[in-house]
């Protein structure tokens, strides 16, 4: 995977604006988002989106404004800020990743410290203890003891003001800024109840010995019966403390990602330096030292393998599911799981540079964007707490001008107050994107953001890319033929003299034999060339081989552009161009004529000067591209295949595929043509690719999707990422995309429709102010439930429609076993 910029708290290059991420504390609901955005974007050239799930605001402003004045302007608006403490390497994360949003103590969402989770959960059971009695006995009338009321009133008297602290604290803060929050809304509701309650024992008649309240969750509606809400009192900070507690539990849940990131890392490692192996924080690691890597441990850092071989479960980091063979010069991740022998990795790369640290910093950064409709919901929240309060006014007037009971329109407008809840408004995305974009990292899918998978889910056409993407990109032996009159004249000459029984048994593997000691022959040859036909037959050679090194040939020659040739046991072994193919035997005529149609190159042997084989070679297609290219089929889109390779091996391919439409021989500026005429006939594109050749069109694309082990260029042009090699990551993006989007609208549907429902319930006096706070706490524990659901979501493979499970496909050529 190829480097990504590094986040911090502020970076930017010369002329360019810089970029600053910004803890942001005090923040409770929509309304808050919306006041720090406007509030920042009052400055000049800045702008910032805020994350309320995560705390955090990115901002970009130019380089004259300060990050001082940044915290400044936050500060201004009744909030804190700090600059975000960024990693240095994969194993430290952004101090929100490590346990949620930053906050102030006491202000009731998820703690950044122990002692604020101790004091937060000591507040939670305190008003627990005391809320619960006056709850039971303003409910339940056969409880209600001589007095009961001013028992009550005790207990309900510390809950208004300590356990609903956090809330008025936030209340006045707004207040001074000229601002109003949820916690507006709370601390009114809770201090308009008490107030009336007070009123009415002491001087409304609720206080005398005796008195008897019926249990209704509708309220009041005429002052016949004596009346105290001190159950409104202590429910309302009750519901709101536990419902943000759970949230924020689950908002830790749905932000999980970069935490599991974090464990990746391995906290030391053993290093050799001067013979000596010592053991070392991971920290201390530079590039070039040589650790090792037991079995179960993990590799501490990304390196080249110097000795030793294992297999290696990159499951954790890139999704692979099989563990992946590695040995002397295979690469290594940082974070993978050494699952066999000893291994001795030189360090490539440390700290920042990592591949696990680039993939976290593309995690971190996913998750601070906003779909449309978030924007939409956030423009609606910043008026909305106005807009509730002036509601709330409006009621107690109506009622009181109507005639009605005050009791009665007091409930009313606190109702109002209550129930309102912009908090589901402002968690519908970001706790959405959060768990999506963590699932996604998981499966191998690295999304830049939510604006990607926003395009991610409304394209319909995929340009692909062949080489490294639908093929390995590594050239490699595909077939060894060799002439049926050969195998039965090597058999003769060297087992004449063996009896009958050993001769039967080794003409049945004559042809595997012929065919091994020609594939020899040519590698012995091969091995002084550094040309990549030449490289796949000797690495297929040593495979196919006993493991015992190839010899060296006893003279060599290479003629540029026709092929290599040298003396090897005695005898002038070729390996050249077919050239004429007359002269050949038919079975060798044929086998040349095969790679040719298949896209592949024919090399053909010769041993003194007799032709003994005919060696294809050829990049081979992915294990999975045919599923991968099926799946996106099935997902409705189109799919098209543009290589810069000759026809006739990319028309080769694309048959393979069952891919239709083809551009072979397209140039890197051809490609991005093709992506502006595909947009231009209405066709939303994305284009996969791994290569440099590739960085135009994945520029230009509506969605580019880079390989990841394509180059720099390709990656830093392309919105998706698929970090595991598996291209089934493509048809998964997309379908992680459309469940992602559905998932945010029906969390912003409910939102919006819970407030349509509620208010209007409220304002008829229809709606008791404590069923109401229950209601709102459990809003925003629905919004933020449904989100959890994308962290255990599995990537189902689609159906043909209409298609009967029972019928089965035929499998293609690559799919069946030879």
């Amino acid at each position: 995977m190829a480097s990504q910029p590094l986040p911090t708290a502020s970076r930017s290059l010369p002329g360019e604006p810089a970029s600053t991420v910004l803890v942001v504390s005090g923040m409770t609901c929509a309304a808050c988002v919306g006041r720090v955005e406007r509030k920042l974007g009052r400055l000049e050239g800045v702008s910032a989106t805020v994350n309320l799930a995560t705390g955090r605001a990115k901002v970009s402003h130019p380089a004259s404004v300060s990050v001082a004045d940044l915290v400044g302007v936050v500060e201004a608006a009744g909030y804190r800020a700090r600059p975000a403490e960024l990693p240095a390497g994969p194993g430290e994360l952004p101090d929100t990743a490590r346990s949620g949003p930053s906050r102030e103590p006491g202000d009731g969402q998820q703690g950044s410290g122990e002692a604020d989770e101790r004091q937060e959960r000591d507040r939670l059971l305190t008003t627990t203890l005391l809320a619960v009695p006056v709850l039971a006995l303003s409910m339940v009338p056969a409880w209600q003891f001589r007095n009961w009321q001013w028992l009550c009133f005790v207990l309900a008297a510390p809950v208004a003001v300590w356990g609903a602290w956090p809330f008025h604290q936030r209340a006045l803060r707004g207040l001074r800024h000229g601002t109003a929050t949820m916690d507006t809304l709370v601390s009114l509701g809770v201090a308009v109840s008490f107030v009336w309650s007070s009123y009415a024992l002491f001087l409304g008649g609720a206080g005398v010995p005796g008195m008897t309240m019926p249990l209704s969750l509708l309220p009041s509606a005429s002052g016949e019966v004596a009346h105290v809400y001190l159950e409104v009192v202590v429910g309302v900070p009750l519901f709101v403390l536990a419902g943000r507690r759970l949230e924020a539990r689950a908002r830790r849940g749905t932000g999980s990602a970069l935490r599991s990131l974090a464990e990746l890392a391995a906290k030391d490692v053993a290093v050799r330096r001067g013979g000596v192996e010592r053991r070392v924080p991971v920290a201390d690691l530079a590039v070039g030292d040589v650790f090792l890597v037991r079995p179960g441990e993990r590799v501490a850092t990304d390196g080249t393998v110097v000795e030793g071989g294992s297999a290696l479960d990159l499951s954790l980091v890139t999704g692979e599911s099989h563990p992946v063979e590695v040995g002397p010069g295979s690469p290594v991740i940082g974070g993978a799981v050494n699952s066999g022998g000893l291994l001795e990795v030189r360090a490539d790369a440390v700290g920042s540079d990592t591949q696990l640290a680039r993939i976290t910093r593309l995690v971190e950064d996913a998750q601070t964007g906003k779909a449309t409709v978030q924007r939409l919901a956030d423009s609606v929240a910043a008026v909305f707490v106005p807009a509730v309060m002036s509601v709330s006014v409006t009621v107690l007037g109506f009622w009181l001008g109507a005639g009605a009971d005050p009791q009665a329109a007091i409930t009313a407008a606190v109702a109002v107050l209550v129930v309102a809840c912009p908090c589901a408004l402002g968690l519908a995305t970001p706790t959405a994107l959060l768990a999506a974009t963590g699932r996604g990292a998981r499966l191998g899918v690295l999304v830049s953001g939510v604006q990607a998978l926003e395009r991610l889910r409304n394209i319909d056409t995929v340009v692909l890319d062949k080489t490294g993407t639908l093929t390995t990109g590594r050239m490699s032996v595909i077939a060894v033929t060799v002439p049926a009159d050969a195998d039965a004249d090597a058999d003769a000459d060297a087992h004449a003299d063996k009896d009958a029984h050993a001769h039967a048994d080794k003409e049945a593997g004559a042809d595997t034999d012929a065919a091994a000691e020609v594939l020899r022959l040519a590698a012995v040859v091969e091995q002084g060339s550094d040309h990549p036909l030449a490289r796949a037959i000797v690495t297929h050679a040593r495979g196919q081989g006993d493991g015992r090194p190839l010899p060296r040939p006893v003279r060599f020659a290479a003629v540029p552009g026709l092929g290599v040739s040298g003396l090897v046991d005695g005898e002038e072994v070729a390996v050249t161009r077919p050239g004429e193919l007359s002269g050949i035997p038919g079975d060798l005529r044929e086998a040349v004529r095969a790679a040719e149609t298949a896209g592949h190159t024919a090399v053909l042997v010769r041993v003194g000067d007799v032709p003994r084989a005919v060696i294809s070679v050829g990049d081979t297609l992915r294990s999975d591209a045919y599923r991968a290219v099926e799946h996106l089929r099935r997902l409705g889109l189109r799919t098209v295949l543009a290589s810069g390779d000759r026809e006739a091996t990319v028309r080769a391919v694309a048959g393979q595929l069952g891919i239709t439409e083809v551009h072979a021989g397209a140039l890197p500026e051809d490609k991005a043509a093709l992506v502006a005429t595909l947009q231009g006939r209405g066709s939303r594109v994305a284009v996969v690719g791994d290569g440099v050749n590739d960085a135009a069109a994945l520029a230009a694309a509506d969605l580019g999707i880079a390989m990841a082990d394509g180059t720099d260029a390709a990656i830093g042009a392309a919105d998706v990422t698929l970090v595991r090699e598996d291209i089934q990551a493509i048809p998964d993006a997309v379908r992680l995309a459309r469940h992602t989007l559905a998932t945010i609208r029906a969390n912003l549907v409910w939102a919006f429709g819970y407030n349509l429902v509620t208010l209007p319930l409220a304002a008829v006096g229809r709606l008791n102010p404590m069923v109401a706070a229950a209601a709102m706490s459990a809003s925003s524990l629905l919004v933020v439930g449904n989100s959890l659901r994308l962290r255990t979501w599995n990537p189902a493979r689609p159906h043909r429609p209409g298609r009967r499970s029972g019928r089965a496909r035929t499998a293609t050529p690559w799919e069946r076993t030879p």
